[in-house]
């Protein structure tokens, strides 16, 4: 696979929604409907929002959002598809989505415990667990999550 790029785009871009459709269908098979906190492509077009792709030869191939709340920027989206994961794509996005979160004094994100690569990427750059946080609430499958800026 070629090096890929990564850019804002819109999230109803057909590919991209593939891409999502991808994300929700992986969701869905680890966790119960319920315990699944996926945000609508429609969330992530708001202003305040930013919705990254990162792109290998034309193809959409990872995708994060950052969605700023008060007092803080929660990371949403994040999902990289299955034949190109290993290749540093979901660091690379990760990384960009915290170089526009000026202003904000900390990341937070909502993972699950099923999802230990996951986990690991984000300790590894510097979120550690915390509580839940905005509308959620305890779940036993849930991992909350915090990088102070």
């Amino acid at each position: 696979m070629a090096a890929f790029t990564v850019a804002r785009e819109r999230p109803d871009r057909p590919d991209v929604r593939a891409l999502l459709d991808a994300s929700d269908a992986l969701m869905t098979s680890l966790y119960d409907i319920a315990q699944n906190y996926l945000v609508a492509a429609g969330e992530l077009i708001r202003q305040d929002a930013v919705f990254l792709v990162a792109r290998a030869d034309g193809r959409a191939i990872g995708c994060g959002a950052l969605l700023r709340h008060d007092g803080y920027g929660e990371i949403k989206r994040m999902f990289v598809s299955e034949g190109a994961r290993g290749r540093g794509i979901g660091r690379y996005l990760l990384a960009e989505l915290e170089t526009r979160a000026e202003g904000l004094p900390c990341l937070r994100l909502e993972t699950g415990v099923r999802q230990p690569d996951a986990i690991a990427l984000y300790r590894s750059a510097g979120f550690r667990e915390t509580g839940p946080f905005g509308d959620y609430a305890p779940d036993p499958v849930s991992v909350f999550m915090e990088k102070r800026l």
